[in-house]
């Protein structure tokens, strides 16, 4: 059975979480879809709708991804090596950051 595609109510719920824990709130915004004529700040419904947007046709072909395996290779195995992290440049930053 296919999953069900979330709804606009659902997918805002999960837009606006994400953006809290990244310390970002949306009601700063202002309300509607029309920009605000002091700052320039585009209306909350019309942020809201391009974020829904971009989960919609984005987020499932990232996830979807995986990283080429070599030719030959069992598609099981392969599954897995795109598990794998990806190399870093500077890999001591980023296990000081995981700690």
């Amino acid at each position: 059975m296919a999953p069900t595609p979330p709804t606009d109510a659902e997918l805002d719920v999960l837009i606006r979480a994400r953006l809290a824990s990244l310390g970002i709130d949306l009601d700063q915004l202002p309300p509607g879809t029309t920009a605000d004529p002091e700052t320039g700040s585009p209306g909350r419904d019309s942020v809201l709708a391009s974020l829904r947007s971009f989960v919609r046709g984005t987020v499932g072909t990232l996830a979807a991804y995986q990283l080429p395996a070599p030719a030959g290779t069992d598609p099981v195995v392969a599954r897995a090596l795109s598990q794998q992290p990806a190399p870093m440049l500077y890999p001591s930053i980023s296990t000081e950051w995981r700690k």
